[in-house]
């Protein structure tokens, strides 16, 4: 009984730890590819006033 409960727990850990991770940050995704040049800052305004909307 005792390892049915650390298995809930454990199995609940990782979900609440995954759930809280959350998705990447748009924004920071739209900077990095900015950086890297694979946009250039006319796109790259555009992308970021459609965001905020």
């Amino acid at each position: 009984m005792i390892i049915a409960w650390l298995g809930l727990i454990f199995i609940g850990v990782l979900l609440i730890r995954n759930f809280t991770k959350g998705k990447p940050n748009t924004y920071k995704i739209l900077k990095e590819r900015f950086a890297k040049g694979e946009i250039d800052k006319e796109e790259f305004e555009r992308i970021k006033s459609v965001q905020k909307d």
